[in-house]
């Protein structure tokens, strides 16, 4: 197995909303905001060579939408999934499935594309995972929620067919080497992939640590559905981090790629933080 980290550049969102109620005077310490208060954020994928299969977690934002939606994002950067794929020797048509965390826009944006006035998967070749619940919850989307669930990004994986859904519990096998895990505080059902890797554990942490920011348990961000869901599984998981001494691999932090977990007199605070290549 071979893990490969892909960005497809970055945008930026409210600094508030990102971190709930915390006062800026605290988290612009290590998010600093610009002017309109917009802090940046990666869109980081991560590939997975697997046997004969290529496997792409997340797919960042697309370019699919029109010109407003992309104006509130402030999208930057020279990276896109093309170019990431392309600097590793492959090609979207290469891909064999597609791993969608959840599907909010800057997750499953680049899953279709635009094509003349049709919208296709993005990923011809590709099986496009899912799981039930997270599914109909998206489709069926809350007043609160929807503006994140665009159904440009979600209908057409399953009109063309290759969609396939996970019916899981917490801990179902994906692969050999990974395993799915689950949190359900920022949406229902969020699938968090547990790769076992060169001896070690790579925790995919999609948007229960969007970057190492947010350690302290109460920085959650106001985006999630249910906070208190998500301080619970916060705790959790990074007792569990630390006792089994995951690498957690951050999909939203604008500089550090992965980042390991210690327990200290104050609680548990960050480690190291280090690129996935250097693993």
């Amino acid at each position: 197995m071979k893990l490969h980290t892909i960005d497809t550049g970055f945008f930026k969102l409210d600094g508030g909303a990102m971190f709930g109620v915390v006062p800026k005077s605290i988290w612009q310490k290590t998010n600093p905001a610009d002017e309109k208060n917009l802090c940046t954020w990666a869109m980081r994928c991560l590939l997975v060579e697997d046997g004969d299969r290529l496997i792409l977690i997340d797919t960042g934002i697309g370019d699919k939408q029109d010109e407003k939606f992309f104006s509130h994002y402030y999208l930057h950067g020279d990276a896109t999934i093309d170019s990431s794929l392309a600097a590793k020797g492959f090609h979207r048509d290469d891909i064999t499935d597609v791993f969608l965390t959840h599907l909010h826009f800057d997750h499953v944006g680049g899953a279709v594309k635009r094509d003349g006035d049709r919208l296709l998967p993005a990923f011809k070749n590709a099986t496009y995972w899912s799981n039930p619940q997270h599914w109909d919850w998206a489709v069926n989307p809350n007043d609160r929620e929807k503006a994140s669930f665009l159904k440009d990004n979600i209908l057409p994986i399953q009109e063309s067919g290759q969609l396939n859904f996970i019916d899981a519990e917490n801990g179902i096998s994906f692969t050999d080497d990974i395993s799915i895990k689950f949190a359900y505080g920022h949406t229902d059902a969020m699938m968090l992939p547990l790769i076992n890797y060169k001896g070690k554990q790579v925790l995919y942490m999609a948007d229960l640590l969007p970057s190492v920011g947010h350690l302290p348990l109460p920085y959650v961000m106001a985006y999630d559905m249910f906070p208190l869901k998500t301080l619970q599984e916060r705790k959790v998981y990074w007792n569990e981090a630390v006792d089994k001494e995951y690498i957690l691999y951050l999909e939203h932090d604008p500089i550090n790629e992965c980042c390991t977990l210690q327990q200290t007199e104050k609680g548990i605070k960050v480690k190291d933080v280090f690129r996935l290549d250097e693993l």
